[in-house]
């Protein structure tokens, strides 16, 4: 397949006064782009070359001699889900089946928060936080390490926030509670989170 970056779902000065231009520059820019030349570097000239990112992606995990595709392949495939689990007009609460579940599955949307907070500031290093569907049919937050996934492991991703230190130094530096303290009251895309809900 030809891969592309996928471009932004918003301009790059979108998320300013929360995410400022020049992360989302650094970020999609330079490390998104260096994940994907780097991976149609790895698989040219190979079968996976004709696979879905995807298929890749599950073809590639926790197999030692394709780390370096799954690692970069993974990643590609969590920064444009990222960048879709933002909005400028984003944060606060969900609305519709999403919310309704929320609440089942956590006992509140407030409970939910602290668990997807807690997931972002305990993950040691770099990773993600993720809102998932788990394959029993319930929500769960999870936290991932490096460029792992919820897709590797059965797991229907909603949501996510990134919690490499290039997703947030620029502006937070080592406040890492606060950047996502910031991106459940103002950026997390709801909208967006209910689709992959309902698509299930």
């Amino acid at each position: 397949m030809d891969f592309q970056l996928p471009p932004l779902p918003y301009q790059e000065d979108a998320l300013e006064s929360h995410i400022s231009a020049r992360t989302l520059s650094f970020h999609y820019g330079k490390h998104h782009q260096a994940y994907m030349t780097n991976l149609k570097n790895l698989i040219q000239e190979t079968p996976l070359a004709a696979k879905s990112l995807e298929e890749i992606i599950l073809e590639s995990a926790n197999n030692a001699e394709k780390v370096g595709i799954f690692n970069n392949a993974a990643q590609v495939w969590n920064h444009t889900f990222y960048w879709n689990s933002l909005s400028p007009k984003g944060g606060g609460e969900p609305k519709g089946p999403l919310a309704a579940k929320i609440a089942e599955d956590f006992g509140s949307f407030e409970k939910f928060a602290e668990a997807f907070k807690q997931a972002g500031v305990g993950q040691f290093g770099s990773g993600w936080a993720w809102l998932v569907l788990d394959k029993d049919g319930k929500l769960k937050v999870t936290k991932t390490p490096n460029a792992d996934l919820p897709l590797a492991h059965g797991q229907c991703a909603l949501l996510t926030c990134d919690v490499w230190e290039h997703a947030y130094y620029l502006d937070y530096q080592n406040r890492r509670p606060d950047y996502l303290d910031i991106f459940l009251k103002n950026l997390a895309n709801w909208d967006f989170a209910n689709k992959n809900f309902e698509g299930v």
